[in-house]
This record gives structure tokens, C-alpha cells and sequence, in this order.
């Protein structure tokens, strides 16, 4: 049994879909076939490409001679969707001591025009092409051009040059397959390394809120759902306590003595801790714990005090509901619900954990540091957050912390930024990617990483040289960030770049069925 890899059969698929694409517009039309001159047969055409912001112009017509004919193949591609020119006018205009005006209603077919040009004197002329289309007008200035006479035109043509290396692709193909280029621009970047990193909890950001007395949750309450955004002080859920003693007062007397006892040791423990959180002598995770602490006791005076008055009440005679003592849980912080274990009616033990609350204000991303790279971790300048989906990357507000100790299977330390208010783009447990920089930016040409095809382990990009002529330029890769990837090599600044579709130029650089210049429209 042979067994095709997924790589490879997708290259061959694509390459079979390449070639049945080329073949179609090879054959074409009949209606696509340029009317034909016997005088233009012998002249070699002259083939233009220009750019504005807006629009490509590839056009090819025969040397121009006086009082003949020759056929302008304008092809107008709009570079917002790298689309041909469905519908408007396009003008030749040739500029001596008089204008003379050549226009085409309408394209023969999308994206090319197709223009009769019938100059009636020889001489030195600007040659300007204009499109008037819905939403695009743009003006091209091919710049001066000769109008020769008839006994000129008949010197045998310049024939191609065979050295020509470039790849031809055409525009047909161009526009019904995922293509695009960019311009070469020099952009600042960072020596940077992408780690695999997981967004948790910042510390102090998690609390689980617990039950301090025995009881059953009350019936008509709703508790908060899993996943509800909660403010501090919230009311989540209530319990209606049970009596542990009874009838005995003196023992729920006691309970309360020893409850008030031990809420002052928690209020004087968490005075002593925020004094030496204040000097720096204990970390701030201290003085929430203590504080945590102190709500714990207090909680249980109020349980204390609510068994107790739930008895003289019963004495009292106050009816049957004076046992529906309520005792509310409330929020210790502002967060998301992250677990909710509550059910209305369902009797609960003391310490039994209702919620768990997570604070989103602030999140932390930790990301694993490979040992080879620790020795450089005093050289990092800054950091971003890259997330699946094709979302722009994000700016990390600081640095927290990096570890020191090897974990011994990955050979890795922790590495903890910081990143605030992150909104709903982001869950806690989510797999992200951290990029770290480790230099500060140098300047070089950068271009989007899906220009970058490995031939042959050789990264390459394509560069377009004319309208559908593209030439093989050997690179060296330096500094990646936020998608591009600085180059360096034959690629000069401005030169356009195919940034989409560039596998599809290789694979025409392979193929011996791909039509040649000079092909008929």
C-alpha cells in the first residue's frame, strides 16, 4: 500500500488545479482573441506595467506607426482587492502638439480593455492610459513614446532576449486565484523568540467562597450562575443556618463569646500584616489572606449571634418563619463566577465551598522559557501577546516575573507578564503564543510572512518585475514581528512583493505548460 503524505498531495493537488486554470485561459475564447493586422505581425510588442495607490496597469500593444492601427490590451487591476476592472472607460491619450484620443466603452471581458489606436502623424508623443470606472478613476503616464513612419516599421523587430529568467503568470490567473503584492518598506524590528504560553489567574485574583456555618440555601433566592460578572459586596447566594445546640442558650452564648474572641485576633493579625506589607517585610499576597481571615471570623460572629437570636426568638412566640434566619453570602471582590456549586433548598456543611470568583481586571500570561535562552533574559525590552484566529497581536503592559528554577522535563523556566483589562478576547486556561524581544528594533526591509516560500530549503520571495512577469529572489530572514519578517538580499526597497498566492508562482516556475509573454487576448 503507498501511503501519499498530506503535503504532498496537496502540492500535487494544487498543482494539478494550476495547470487545468492555465490550461483554460491558454485555450480561452474565441471572442477573447485581439482583432488582427497583417502589419502588426512583424512588430514586437511593447509590454508596460505601472502602480498607483489605487490601480496596476499591464498593457501591451505593437510599435506604433503612423496612420495604422494597433491594438491596445490594457488589463486595470484594482489593488484594494487585487480584482480586475469590471465595468467603465478606458482612454489612450497621445500628447504631441496635439492630443489625439483613443477610448474602448467598455472591457471586452473583466479587466481588459481593448483599444483601437490609429495615430495619424509620426513623431515623439506622451502616451497617458485612463480609467473611468464605478468608484476607481485613476490616470497612468506611460511617459513619451514614437509614432514611427511606415518605411521605419518595416526594420525587422528586436527579438526577445532568450536570457529572460522571469516566471510568467498571467493576469487571468492572477485575478481568479488568491493573489496580491505588497510593497518592499522598511520597518523597525526586535530580535524576538515566541513561546508557548497559557493565560491564568494574576495572584490574589482567584477566591473561593465557602459556607461558615451549617445550613440549607434558601429556596427563594436565585444563586449566580457560573460565568456572571459579579461586583464586590453582591449578595450570591443565602443560608438559613441550622441551630447545632438546641435549646441550650449558655452553649450558643459561648459560641458567640469565642467567635468575637477570635475576630479580634483576626483584626489585630491583619493590622500587624499590613504594617509589614507597608515596609516590604511580607508580600501583599499576606495582607489578603488576612483579610480573607478576618471576614471568615467575622462571618461566624453573625452565625453565632443568628443561632442565638433564632432561640430567644422561638421562645419569644414570633411564629414559625423567625427560624428563617437569613445568613448572605456576598462577593469579597469584583469578578466572574468561574464555579458555582450552589443549588437553592440543598443542605450545605460548614466550609463547603459555594463559588469560586476570578478577577479579570488583570491577567497574567505565563510562558515557558527554554534553558538555552536564560542567559538572556536580562537583555528583554518587551513582549506580546499573539493569539490564534489571525487577531492583531497585543502589547504586554510589565514584566512580573521569570523563574529560576529548571522544570527537569521541559527544561524550561516561567515566564510571567502582565496584561490588563483584556476583555472577552481572552479565557483564563486559553494556549497562547508570547513573543519576547530581545533587542532593541533595527531597521531593514520587512515583508508579511506568507511571502516567504522555502524552496528547496532555500526561503525565497517572488518579485513582480512587470504585470505578469515575476522574478526568483534569494533572501536571508532576520527579526519576526507582529506577521513580518525582515529580509535581507536582491530586494531593493519598493519593489513589489507577492505576499498572497506565492506558492502558486513557484509552482508556475516549475511547470513547462505555463503560456509565455506575448500571449493573445
Amino acid at each position: 500500500m503507498i501511503v501519499i503524505s498530506e503535503g504532498v498531495w496537496r502540492l500535487c493537488f494544487g498543482g494539478f488545479v494550476f495547470l487545468l486554470i492555465v490550461g483554460l485561459i491558454s485555450c480561452g475564447n474565441p471572442g477573447s482573441v485581439l482583432p488582427e493586422t497583417v502589419e502588426d505581425e512583424e512588430l514586437q510588442p511593447v509590454v508596460e506595467t505601472r502602480w498607483t495607490e489605487r490601480s496596476e496597469l499591464f498593457v501591451e500593444y505593437p510599435q506604433l506607426v503612423e496612420d495604422r492601427t494597433s491594438w491596445f490590451a490594457i488589463h486595470f487591476t484594482d489593488l484594494s482587492t487585487f480584482e480586475p476592472v469590471q465595468a467603465g472607460r478606458a482612454v489612450v491619450y497621445l500628447t504631441g502638439e496635439e492630443t489625439e484620443e483613443f477610448a474602448a466603452a467598455a472591457p471586452v471581458r473583466p479587466g481588459i480593455f481593448e483599444v483601437a489606436v490609429r495615430p495619424s502623424t509620426p513623431g515623439s508623443y506622451r502616451l497617458e492610459l485612463e480609467l473611468d470606472a464605478p468608484g476607481l478613476t485613476d490616470r497612468h503616464d506611460l511617459g513619451n513614446v514614437t509614432v514611427q513612419t511606415v518605411a521605419e516599421a518595416a526594420v525587422p523587430a528586436v527579438l526577445e532576449d532568450p536570457t529572460d529568467r522571469s516566471i510568467p503568470f498571467l493576469k487571468e490567473q492572477q485575478w481568479v486565484l488568491d493573489f496580491a503584492t505588497g510593497l518592499a518598506e522598511r520597518s523597525q524590528m526586535s530580535e524576538s523568540i515566541v513561546l508557548a504560553a497559557e493565560i491564568e489567574v494574576r495572584t490574589g485574583g482567584r477566591v473561593d467562597v465557602t459556607t461558615p456555618v451549617a445550613g440549607r440555601l434558601a429556596n427563594d433566592i436565585s444563586v449566580r450562575p457560573a460565568g456572571v460578572r459579579v461586583e464586590r459586596g453582591e449578595n450570591l447566594a443565602e443560608i438559613i443556618p441550622h441551630s447545632g445546640h438546641g435549646d441550650d442558650r449558655p452553649a450558643l452564648q459561648l459560641d458567640v463569646a469565642e467567635a468575637r474572641a477570635a475576630l479580634e485576633l483576626a483584626r489585630a493579625e491583619r493590622t500587624r500584616v499590613e504594617r509589614l506589607v507597608e515596609v516590604g517585610a511580607l508580600p501583599r499576597r499576606r495582607q489578603l489572606e488576612a483579610r480573607i481571615t478576618e471576614q471568615t471570623a467575622r462571618a461566624r460572629v453573625s452565625a453565632a449571634e443568628a443561632h442565638l437570636a433564632q432561640l430567644d426568638a422561638t421562645r419569644a412566640g414570633e411564629g414559625e418563619d423567625v427560624g428563617d434566619m437569613r445568613f448572605v453570602l456576598r462577593a469579597p471582590m469584583s469578578g466572574v463566577v468561574a464555579q458555582a456549586d450552589a443549588t437553592p433548598g440543598a443542605s450545605v456543611e460548614q466550609g463547603t465551598r459555594l463559588f469560586r470568583l476570578v478577577a479579570l481586571d488583570r491577567v497574567h500570561i505565563v510562558g515557558a522559557l527554554p534553558e538555552a535562552e536564560l542567559a538572556r533574559a536580562d537583555e528583554l525590552v518587551a513582549a506580546e501577546l499573539e493569539i490564534p484566529g489571525g487577531v492583531a497581536p497585543v502589547a504586554l503592559d510589565r514584566l512580573i516575573s521569570i523563574g529560576r528554577v529548571l522544570d527537569p522535563d521541559s527544561r524550561t523556566v516561567p515566564i510571567v507578564y502582565e496584561l490588563s483589562a483584556p476583555g472577552r478576547r481572552f479565557a483564563i486556561g486559553q494556549a497562547v503564543s508570547l513573543r519576547v524581544f530581545l533587542s532593541a528594533p533595527t531597521e531593514a526591509i520587512a515583508v508579511p510572512e506568507s511571502a516567504i516560500v522555502d524552496d528547496a530549503g532555500q526561503p525565497v520571495v517572488f518579485v513582480q518585475v512587470a504585470g505578469e512577469s515575476f522574478d526568483r529572489r534569494a533572501v536571508q530572514l532576520g527579526n519576526r514581528e507582529s506577521g513580518l519578517v525582515q529580509i535581507s538580499g536582491n530586494v531593493a526597497l519598493g519593489e513589489r512583493i507577492v505576499v498572497r498566492g506565492a506558492p502558486l508562482i513557484r509552482l508556475a516556475a516549475l511547470s513547462t505548460q505555463v503560456p509565455a509573454h506575448g500571449h493573445t487576448h
